[in-house]
């Protein structure tokens, strides 16, 4: 798989640690940058790289991260053809429904219904909700999770 990852200051310490984890799990891994840690950075200056890239790369995945992961998806999704998640926290919906249509006990159950039911192609992250371990759990829960392609979610899909 081709995963295109980009950051501003808040992820770049992270970033540079998941580089090689996307690697052991068999991606190749194109870094959009930063390229060194720079506390003035913007933001959407390095994220809209990395939407524009997976936007013109069919089949390939995005990880961008930042403080919160909200405004590099606010960036991302305004790139045609990107769909951005936000996982930030391990928080539990109250009466979630997981997949197989039982009430959810998986923090992670948004990242694998933004895969299912919106075949979302960034993930975004929060470097500073998260830790390195709840990152790369979440990084790859969301590359193993494939989109079935149901007729309503490509319906709902294509009026964005």
């Amino acid at each position: 798989m081709k995963i295109y990852i980009g950051t501003d200051h808040a992820g770049y310490e992270i970033k540079e640690k998941l580089k090689p984890f996307l690697l052991e799990l068999g991606n190749e891994v194109i870094d959009k940058g930063p390229f060194s840690y720079d506390k003035d950075d913007d933001y959407p200056d390095l994220i809209k790289p990395v939407a524009e890239a997976v936007a013109n790369d069919a089949g390939s995945y995005g990880i961008i991260l930042g403080g919160s992961g909200q405004g590099e998806a606010m960036v991302a999704n305004r790139v045609a053809g990107v769909r951005a998640a936000v996982f930030y926290g391990l928080a539990l919906a109250k009466g979630a429904i997981d997949v197989n249509g039982a009430e959810s006990t998986d923090p992670y159950e948004i990242v694998k219904l933004s895969r299912i039911h919106n075949n979302a192609n960034i993930l975004s992250l929060s470097s500073r909700f998260l830790s390195e371990d709840e990152i790369k759990n979440a990084i790859k829960i969301f590359l193993e999770t494939k989109f079935p392609g149901e007729e309503r979610n490509i319906r709902r899909i294509n009026k964005f």
